[in-house]
């Protein structure tokens, strides 16, 4: 059994909003406890030492603090004497088309084509309240480099397709600014300087049942007994709120439900080779590598070579390419990244890597994705997700329900988490 507290308030879910909302209420003094479906706390934020990867860290999920001037993990960080390396400072790029380097006048060609597919969104979002991302590049279409920068943007750092991706909330969340690494991983962090901050977290505690219009305010079910609270804060992603995991007696209002639909999961499928020998295939350590690609919607993956001087290279490709090779499995996973490295680095490659490990975000049933993206007119929903329901006894806080520029990302998750936790009153 869990301790019972009719004037306590009760989070759902150990990720980074969870944490920050029992945080903050712990400053204030009032009574929380986290229940955590999973056996560990940080949700997305998670690093391990893989053996297939010689023990050194990786992180499954959240690598970087992004926009670190104005990320709230950044002070906490650095008052915790964590080490912060500036990503961008030392991170180098190699761009291919076909089987070749781009030129000096074709890389300049693709950075300028970053800044006007900026300008372009603005145009069309002057005259617009939204579109899908995919106008923008449609609007480019004499410029070969656009369906790139769209590649970038829709799939690889927003998880979903340019087509059904709002250009309204890519724009409100476009992250600049410097990214910093935690050497040693960003869930590492989380597990030896966040979780400590919290309240009580109770593992391996799922939530099936969430009642919250009772007389003393909600109780919440679980298979490790029933809990009784004056309010409760939901940090479950929208992957697990939309599949109805989680039952709400009574139903959630109409409106919250379709504000929670609107802001569906992508997926981000990261995969990693071990280097088998000494062969770097002649990229620099912490190299970025991508390609031109032809069109919109084309599936492409875009790869990080020997990160921080590591000794693998990991791949990432989102939106619905990455939901269709989760289903297919680990090997299609490989088979379609050796693929795009051969393509670029040529057959050498087959050599030089070796099959280390796949993440698997789309498959477990804590987490259901990767992120939320907002659909294209459905941006305001962000906002309205944070509004509190039943006189403040639900609220429902995650890095979706963000709309400070930070969605999908770390800092967004702390700030919807310390935001909820702020409209929780005192106990009388």
């Amino acid at each position: 059994m869990i301790a019972d507290s009719d004037d306590g308030v009760i989070i759902v879910g150990a990720g980074l909003a969870g944490l920050a909302a029992a945080a903050a209420l712990r400053q204030r003094g009032i009574k929380a406890v986290v229940l955590e479906a999973s056996a560990r706390a940080g949700g997305r934020a998670w690093t391990t030492h893989p053996p297939e990867l010689d023990g050194t860290w990786f992180d499954h999920g959240a690598m970087w603090l992004h926009a670190a001037e104005r990320n709230p993990l950044v002070p906490i960080a650095r008052e915790a004497g964590e080490p912060l390396i500036a990503s961008d400072s030392f991170r180098t790029e190699r761009t291919f088309i076909g089987t070749r380097a781009v030129t000096t006048d074709e890389h300049a060609a693709y950075e300028e084509t970053w800044h006007s597919y900026t300008a372009t969104a603005d145009t069309i979002l002057a005259t617009h309240d939204d579109a899908p991302l995919a106008a923008v590049a449609q609007r480019m279409a004499d410029n070969p480099w656009a369906v790139s920068v769209e590649n970038w943007e829709g799939p690889v750092i927003n998880v979903a397709d340019a087509n059904a991706f709002s250009l309204r909330d890519w724009r409100t969340n476009m992250l600049e600014g410097s990214n910093l690494i935690i050497p040693g991983g960003i869930g590492a962090f989380a597990q030896r300087v966040l979780a400590p901050m919290a309240a009580k977290v109770v593992f391996r505690c799922p939530v099936g049942r969430i009642a919250w219009q009772e007389a003393h305010g909600v109780t919440v079910e679980t298979p490790r007994g029933h809990l009784r609270g004056r309010a409760v804060i939901v940090t479950a992603s929208t992957g697990v709120l939309n599949s109805g995991a989680i039952r709400f007696d009574p139903p959630l209002p109409a409106t919250t439900q379709a504000d929670l639909a609107a802001l569906p999961m992508g997926l981000a499928q990261k995969i990693a080779f071990r280097a088998t020998g000494a062969d770097r295939l002649d990229l620099p350590d912490h190299c970025s590598i991508d390609r031109q690609v032809s069109r919109s919607g084309e599936p492409a993956m875009v790869f990080s070579a020997w990160p921080t001087g590591r000794n693998f290279i990991s791949g990432w490709v989102g939106g619905s390419i990455a939901w269709d090779l989760n289903r297919a499995g680990p090997s299609a996973i490989e088979d379609f990244a050796r693929s795009e490295l051969r393509r670029s680095l040529g057959g050498r490659i087959d050599r030089a890597l070796q099959f280390a490990l796949v993440t698997q975000w789309g498959n477990d049933p804590h987490y259901q994705g990767a992120y939320a993206y907002a659909l294209p007119g459905r941006v305001a929903a962000r906002a309205r997700l944070q509004t509190p329901i039943a006189d403040g006894r639900l609220l429902i806080a995650g890095e979706a329900q963000n709309d400070d520029g930070l969605a999908g990302t770390l800092a967004g998750a702390w700030n919807a988490g310390t935001r909820a936790a702020r409209a929780i009153t005192p106990a009388r």
